[in-house]
């Protein structure tokens, strides 16, 4: 039986904290699949296909992660059409938990699908997606919060 899971996110851009969650999760998994969601209802800085070649390369080097995208489908379906049981989340902190627990009971009696927490790392506790990209749109200089490639393209 294979350990498969599922590592959502609109990793809109990928960051050095997004990274490292999955670096450590997928030490615990046969196969980790990276999923980039796309909500087509948010204007997002990247377009889908380059957020997946962002991914892709700030992940290179890893075995047993692949990045699959998909949108407008419950979380819960992408899992089973995925075969996945169980979806793992990155939590920065209190307010990340708060949010995350109510989905994750709802997929568990959706689908049974069980949900993962995994604290990051405290060097990057404060980083985010929108908060990078807020940052790097004024001309800071964010290139040690995100892989190379990615601050490139932020460039």
């Amino acid at each position: 039986m294979t350990r498969r899971a599922v590592l959502p996110g609109s990793f809109d851009p990928v960051t050095n904290g997004h990274v490292d969650i999955i670096e450590r999760a997928r030490q615990h998994f046969d196969e980790l699949i990276v999923v980039i969601m796309h909500n087509p209802a948010k204007a997002g800085r990247f377009p889908v296909a380059e957020r997946v070649a962002l991914m892709r390369d700030s992940l290179k080097d890893d075995r047993g992660v692949r990045v699959e995208t998909f949108s407008d489908v419950l979380l819960v379906d992408v899992c089973a059409d995925l075969g996945a049981g169980v979806i793992v989340k990155g939590i920065r902190g209190p307010a990340d938990y708060e949010y995350e627990l109510p989905m994750a009971r709802m997929n568990r009696q959706l689908a049974g699908v069980e949900t993962f927490f995994l604290p990051s790392d405290p060097e990057w506790d404060h980083v985010s997606s929108s908060l990078v990209t807020e940052v790097a749109s004024y001309g800071g200089d964010v290139s040690h919060l995100v892989p190379r490639a990615v601050w490139d393209a932020l460039k």
